[in-house]
């Protein structure tokens, strides 16, 4: 009964070990992206959005900022990686809405007549 049990969907210990390591190999673990991948799923989840697709390619943008940005992450700074990436994910679906539904509605009073 020694064994740590967690009720979230995330342990912030166990990504704050997956992402040290990660950083040592320069590349990031297959569990650090599944974690990645669940989190994006699940915040993802939080919002509303007419059709899937438009989730999908939200979700897609999230995963590029994650992708671009995991090596900023400075664990001498905070342990709490769970919101650092929380928040990259947040801003990663807000520009995938931002860019999509700009391209999809940009309609102006010149367009209409």
């Amino acid at each position: 009964m020694d064994r740590k049990y967690c009720v979230f969907y995330v342990d912030n210990d166990e990504l704050l070990r997956e992402l040290i390591i990660s950083k040592e190999n320069n590349e990031l673990t297959k569990r650090a992206v599944e974690i990645f991948l669940l989190m994006v799923d699940r915040i993802s989840r939080t919002q509303s959005y007419k059709y899937e697709e438009d989730r999908e390619d939200c979700m897609a943008f999230a995963i590029e900022n994650i992708c671009m940005q995991w090596k900023m992450f400075d664990s001498n700074k905070s342990d709490e990686v769970f919101a650092y990436f929380t928040s990259l994910i947040m801003n990663g679906l807000k520009q995938g809405w931002n860019k999509l539904y700009k391209e999809k509605y940009n309609v102006t009073i010149y367009n209409i007549f």
